[in-house]
């Protein structure tokens, strides 16, 4: 659930990263096709299309299914390794529904990881539009939802065409959106499951999760949460889009943020969250709503962010790993 809410100190991480931001600086500065613009936004809304094509792709609609059969076919062309991981959730009405995660990795070998993560389903219900008479209808979800899963995506076809020198786990959550308002422990039921339930033999350096990272006046700023739990990450972020002259990045104070990075944290895998609440602004959004629609997103937006996450990932900058 995207809800302004703190997150104490007292949670700990298993791992401290370290980073060297002169030296990333440098790399990025130096990177020669990555830094002038290698991630394709256009192709990245492409995706996002393709996605809200099948419709609303809450769990247990048609068009969750079809979805989910796309995003695996996708990732398979383009990934070392792809798994999914299905299981069983219990919602807050005590119903049960299927959801499944899928986890596309790239450079096995490597002992520097990096996930990527993002959201792939869409909200049950429109509970937030201002015609009451539309509050069960499920949304279409193109900013809040398709947007993360559609960076994602092109990320995966990038990094076949310019294999990484670090390891990339790009992971998507399913299950984010499915929680009643109000009750965040309701939400980010995927995220949820997978750091309680990691893979056989995963670890990860770092994360970053990407949300609501579509819209055509994005802005990102710096989420607390993200800021008292992965510090190092955060900077490296903010840093890279400096350098590289994206805009859509802020580097100022933000809100605080429940979404899927929290129980990455939780799992000891320093983890920000990218994401524009404001969506577009604090007196109108779009959040939740039937409006969250194509229209209202961008494929500039989409490349600023996929920009910095593939400078990153492309130019090794996550320079060192170490236990505290």
């Amino acid at each position: 659930m995207k809800e302004r809410r703190r997150l104490s100190a007292a949670l700990g991480t298993a791992l401290i990263i370290a980073f060297s931001l002169p030296q990333a600086d440098a790399r990025v500065q130096a990177s020669g096709h990555q830094a002038q613009g290698g991630f394709d936004g256009v192709a990245a809304f492409r995706y996002l299309t393709r996605q809200t094509d099948f419709g609303p792709r809450a769990p247990g609609s048609p068009g969750h299914a079809r979805c989910l059969v796309f995003l695996k076919n996708e990732l398979r062309r383009n990934a070392d390794r792809v798994e999914t991981q299905p299981f069983i959730a219990e919602l807050a009405n005590k119903k049960h529904i299927e959801l499944t995660n899928i986890v596309a990795s790239f450079n096995l070998q490597a002992t520097k990881r990096i996930l990527i993560s993002a959201h792939w389903d869409s909200r049950m219900r429109a509970d937030q539009d201002p015609d009451k008479h539309n509050w069960d209808k499920p949304i279409l979800g193109a900013n809040d939802g398709a947007s993360g899963t559609a960076i994602i995506l092109e990320l995966a076809r990038e990094l076949r065409l310019s294999r990484p020198k670090i390891g990339v786990d790009l992971v998507l959550f399913d299950g984010e959106d499915v929680g009643v308002t109000g009750k965040p422990e309701t939400f980010s039921l995927g995220s949820r499951f997978f750091a309680t339930h990691l893979p056989d033999g995963f670890r990860a350096d770092a994360g970053i999760n990407i949300d609501m990272v579509g819209d055509k006046e994005l802005r990102i700023t710096r989420e607390r949460n993200s800021e008292e739990l992965a510090p190092q990450v955060q900077r490296l972020v903010f840093e890279t889009a400096r350098t590289l002259g994206v805009a859509q990045f802020s580097d100022s104070a933000g809100e605080e943020i429940t979404d899927d990075h929290l129980p990455l944290n939780r799992a000891g895998i320093p983890t920000i969250d990218l994401i524009d609440f404001a969506y577009p602004d604090e007196s109108n959004k779009y959040w939740h709503t039937l409006a969250d629609t194509p229209d209202k997103c961008s494929a500039e937006s989409l490349a600023a962010v996929g920009k910095v996450l593939l400078s990153i990932l492309s130019n090794d900058l996550a320079l060192d790993s170490r236990h505290p």
